[in-house]
Parts: C-alpha cells; sequence; structure tokens
C-alpha cells in the first residue's frame, strides 16, 4: 500500500508535537512517555534542535554514571535540556523537583521515559504540579498516511455521522492490523523481517529494560508470561489460569503485567459498571497496545489470516484498542476505555465515556456484513445508560456508513482515522 511506505530514517510527523510544544509554553517540565521505539528520541531530539536544547541520553553510559552518582551536580549543569530515557536514573526525579523548584520557569526541561514514569518505584506525587505527561504510542494509521489527527471521537460523542455514506473499503486491513505502528517495525518492507524484530523487542523488554523498575529473579518467566499472555488478549483475564501455565501463582502474574503496563506493552481494560446493575461480569480484558506486537508473538501472519479469517477478530480487537488509545492521547478530555460484559453473556467491545457522563459503545466486527442481532450489545448498553448513550458504532470491514437505527451506526475501520464527511 503506497500510503504505509516509510523509508528508514524517514521523519513521520507525530500528532503528540503540538501538545508537547503547547505544554512547553505553560508547564516546567513536560513528560513524554511511552513504549522503546516508539519514536520518543526523534520526537524529542527534534524539539531540542529547534529550540537549541542540550540533548541527554541516559542510554549513555557516560552520562547514567554521572546522573546516578550525583544528580544534583548533574541538574546544576543543565538549566534547561532535554533528557532521554530518564527512567535509567530515577534519582534525576527529585533531582528535578528541586531545580525547578528553585527556578519556576516553564518549559526547562523535556524528558522522556520507557516506563510509566510516575508509578512502581519513583513516588507518584514527587512532581505533582510541575509536569505535564504526554503518552507517545507508536505510529498511528493517520500517522502512517501522512493525515490530520483524527476527528473520530468528537464525532462519535456528537453522534456526528451521515445516515448513509459510501466510503470504500479499508484498504489492506489485515496489512494493518499485522504490521502494528512500531517504526522499526514498518521499516522493515518483508513481513518476516518485521516479526523477526517484534519478536526480539518483545524478548529485550523482558530479559533488560524491566531491571530498570524493578527486580525480578525468574526473568525467563517473564518472556514466558508476554507469550501466554498473548493468547489471553481480548479475553477476560484469569490470572490463577494465566499462573499455572507458568508455574506461578496469580498475585505473581498480577505484579508482572502491572511492570508491563508500566513498560506500554499491554493494559488491562476494566470492565464497565454502573451502581444498581448486579448482572455485570467485573473482569477486566487484556489487550496489547501494538497489534503487530501481540501478532509476532502468536506467529501470526498476514497470509494465515488470509487462509482463515476468524484468525483476524482478536488482533483486530487489539488493533482498534491501540488506535482508540493513540486518539485518546491527543484530546485534552480523555476518555476513559472499558468493556462491557453481562451474564447473558451479552457484550460490547469497547465502552468509551467522557465528562459528564457521555457514553459511547464499540464492537468490533472482522467480516463486511453487518446483520441486525450484532447490535445486540449495543443496545442492551443503550438500556443501560438511557440518555448518557451519545451512539453505539460497529467497526467492520465493509464499504459504508449506514444508520441502523436510533443512535447506532455500521461503519468500516478507516473511520477511526479517516476524517471522512460525505
Amino acid at each position: 500500500m503506497p500510503d504505509r511506505t516509510i523509508r528508514f530514517g524517514e521523519f513521520v510527523a507525530r500528532h503528540a508535537e503540538r501538545r508537547v510544544r503547547a505544554a512547553l509554553e505553560d508547564t516546567r517540565i513536560v513528560a513524554i512517555v511511552g513504549p522503546r521505539q516508539s519514536g520518543k528520541t526523534t520526537l524529542a531530539r527534534r524539539i531540542a534542535d529547534d529550540d537549541g536544547r542540550p540533548f541527554i541520553t541516559l542510554d549513555d553510559q557516560q552520562f547514567r554514571r554521572f546522573a546516578r552518582s550525583d544528580p544534583v551536580g548533574f541538574m546544576r549543569d543543565q538549566p534547561a535540556a532535554v533528557i532521554d530515557e530518564i527512567q535509567r536514573a530515577p534519582s534525576l526525579i527529585l533531582a528535578l523537583k528541586q531545580t525547578v523548584d528553585e527556578d519556576p520557569r516553564p518549559g526547562r526541561y523535556l524528558i522522556t521515559g520507557s516506563v510509566d514514569l510516575f508509578r512502581g518505584s519513583i513516588s507518584p506525587d514527587s512532581l505533582a504540579g510541575r509536569v505535564e505527561t504526554i503518552d507517545l504510542l507508536p505510529f498511528s494509521q493517520a500517522e502512517i498516511a501522512r493525515t490530520d489527527p483524527p476527528e473520530f471521537l468528537d464525532r462519535a460523542f456528537a453522534a456526528d455521522f451521515p445516515g448513509l455514506a459510501l466510503t470504500g473499503p479499508t484498504g489492506g486491513l489485515t496489512e494493518r492490523v499485522i504490521s502494528g505502528g512500531f517504526p522499526e517495525a514498518l521499516f522493515r518492507a518483508a513481513p518476516s523481517r518485521r516479526r523477526s524484530w517484534l519478536r526480539a523487542y518483545a524478548r529485550s523488554l523482558a530479559e533488560r529494560d524491566v531491571s530498570d523498575i524493578a527486580s525480578v529473579a525468574k526473568q525467563n518467566d517473564l518472556g514466558r508470561l508476554i507469550d501466554h499472555a498473548a493468547v489471553s488478549a481480548g479475553q477476560l483475564l484469569n490470572l490463577s489460569a494465566l499462573g499455572s501455565r507458568i508455574g506461578v501463582d496469580g498475585k505473581t502474574v498480577d505484579r508482572w503485567l502491572a511492570l508491563f503496563e508500566h513498560m506500554f506493552l499491554v493494559r488491562r481494560v476494566a470492565a464497565w459498571h454502573r451502581s444498581g446493575l448486579k448482572r455485570l461480569i467485573k473482569a477486566p480484558k487484556l489487550h496489547f497496545l501494538d497489534s503487530g506486537l501481540l501478532a509476532a508473538l502468536q506467529r501470526v501472519s498476514a497470509a494465515t489470516v488470509d487462509r482463515d479469517r476468524q484468525k483476524l477478530g482478536p488482533h483486530l480487537e487489539s488493533f482498534v484498542y491501540s488506535e482508540l488509545a493513540k486518539t485518546a492521547a491527543l484530546s485534552d478530555d480523555q476518555p476513559a476505555i472499558s468493556h462491557y460484559r453481562d451474564k447473558d453473556q451479552v457484550e460490547v467491545d469497547f465502552v468509551l465515556e467522557r465528562s459528564p457522563g457521555a457514553i459511547v459503545g464499540i464492537e468490533v466486527k472482522a467480516g463486511a456484513t453487518v446483520r441486525p442481532r450484532d447490535f445486540k450489545g449495543l443496545k442492551r448498553l443503550r438500556e443501560a445508560v438511557g440518555d448518557r448513550f451519545a451512539c453505539g458504532i460497529i467497526l467492520h470491514d465493509g464499504d459504508r456508513v449506514q444508520k441502523a437505527g436510533s443512535r447506532l451506526f455500521a461503519m468500516p475501520v478507516k473511520m477511526l482515522w479517516t476524517n471522512c464527511r460525505q
């Protein structure tokens, strides 16, 4: 697909850059956080070059040793800077706090981190009121296509879709899902090379990077947990069952999954609930933040899916979750994302809730044909929330947007990133 071609070393504009630059205008410290190899360093270098800021990466052993041994002295020598991979020297956080308290001018530091900086070993309130955190996940489909930030969330909460519009199909949907969005993977033209890179990436995180945020005695088991978590992606999470596969208890799995969440590998999507409704399932679902990584871990290729279309479903669901998370990260009013399932096994893949309580339901369907019964979960959710229900959407592999009832729509998956208003 021509619109997905990315040449090695090519800069792809990131939609988060506008938010980062705006935050530097009025906030003392701005933190770009996301998984390794998601493009944080490239974006931070671009801003450093444009602003004439020193760029320091703590992947450099010499800088890292200095920062760890004398964090106050290290910060004293850098009155304003970009500091990359700051989680590799956590003691810098308190030194940063001291520095910006002494000189509270906005925009002094841009920092990046490959873990959720304000959980785990770093006190969550150590920079409260001094830092704005902006997520940078792997490329979104809109970024790959070099188009404007998606309007999908705002349109969904306003139910701003046509009653009927022919949009055309989502080009190359299987390839989009299986490839994911990691820049280093997309630079590799051969699918087999992409899968090899992604599997090596997962191993590296488990064997090396986790040591930056926690001490884990059985790192081999972490790698096994990633593999088994991939098998469970999109399903209700059962910690005990997952632990039994690798010989550890459910509490250990819970702690290790928290590490993977801090490293932006996976997220537990909570079950939607409402007081007074007693028939709802409370277990979360597990989703990977990159569908390409999930496919590589499951050894699923585009050819595999072409032979057995049913295999696309779980991967497409994680793909949609990833696109929703990337779009939500750009919003000043970020919606909470959960899932709905009741004891009748009626479910909605994603429930988006935005202040002051408006709700959008999204169901994902790998096929191109949508039938009335496919709206059962969305209708159940509509009944449960009443006037708070903004709209319900089935995302499918078809070629048109169609209204299917009161505040109910079916539309191609590409509407997640295509600002089509036919």
